[in-house]
């Protein structure tokens, strides 16, 4: 499959080998001082969320995922950017496709998608060195009540969190909002399936909890800090099996989930959502 120019493709692209740098590891945060890497980082979430809307309106009973990620890719790579999930550690594909049942991290094959199913997309694009990050679940076809609920009450759980984050707040806030929504509406939480810091590196501190715990108290959001705040709700249980591919995680239950995700950017004066309509809008 085509290829970015070599500049925006992450050492991955090239290097099966690749490990992550140290200097962004999952116990330091990539602080972003300098305001051209926090505007490379505001582009990178406005691209990131141009194709995951370019995905959304792929999304129709019949198409395959497959269908759907090898034009996501092509049109991430028109762009000049390059699908971050894409040979990341082995990972096969460009983007994310859960259906039902599968509660995240789900490979696009050639099932075609029926009337009745929901599907969360989730899309990182790497450009000018930076990822942004976002996702969103979709309904094929007509959905039933509980499906639309289960939906509607994920997106109310993600921006319940939004709207408590600010600098200086402890990273509780988080769950607090998402099981608040969650548990009002009669859902689960998972406690598994974590946000991530985000920018130079895909993943990186701080890892952020959708259910609490006693790290969330103490962590605070810093000026400079990007994450995902990414909650996914289940229907039933929250606990998982993976696949043999390594990959896909679905519920034991058998349950459907739904996941929303945004990209967020701590500044000196608030907490900016930066992967928005290429307008300025949000979703």
């Amino acid at each position: 499959m085509a290829m970015p120019a070599p500049e925006h493709c992450p050492p991955w692209a090239h290097d099966p080998n690749w490990k992550s740098d140290p200097r962004f590891s999952r116990n330091k945060p990539d602080i972003l001082t300098l305001p051209e890497d926090r505007d490379k980082l505001r582009a990178a979430g406005r691209l990131a969320k141009a194709i995951l809307n370019y995905a959304g309106s792929l999304v129709r009973e019949g198409v395959t995922t497959l269908e759907i990620n090898d034009k996501v890719h092509s049109e991430i790579v028109r762009r000049g950017a390059y699908p971050s999930p894409w040979k990341y550690q082995q990972f096969p594909k460009s983007i994310c496709t859960s259906v039902n049942n599968v509660m995240c991290h789900g490979i696009p094959d050639s099932r075609p998608l029926k009337s009745g199913d929901i599907i969360n997309i989730d899309i990182t694009i790497y450009r000018s060195g930076f990822h942004g990050d976002c996702s969103a679940t979709y309904t094929v076809g007509s959905v039933d009540a509980p499906g639309l609920a289960l939906i509607s009450a994920t997106r109310e759980a993600l921006d319940a969190a939004l709207a408590r984050l600010e600098p200086g707040a402890p990273f509780s806030v988080i769950a607090d909002a998402v099981m608040g929504v969650a548990h009002r509406h009669g859902f689960n939480v998972s406690p598994d399936m974590c946000g991530h810091g985000i920018g130079r590196e895909f993943h990186s501190a701080p890892i952020v909890h959708h259910t609490r715990t006693r790290r969330a108290k103490e962590m605070r959001m810093v000026p400079g800090m990007a994450f995902t705040v990414e909650p996914i709700l289940c229907q039933g249980s929250t606990e998982f099996v993976l696949h043999p591919d390594g990959w896909t995680a679905v519920t034991v239950d058998g349950g459907r989930s739904a996941q929303f995700e945004e990209t967020v950017l701590v500044t000196e004066h608030g907490v900016e959502i930066v992967t928005v309509d290429e307008t300025g809008t949000g979703s």
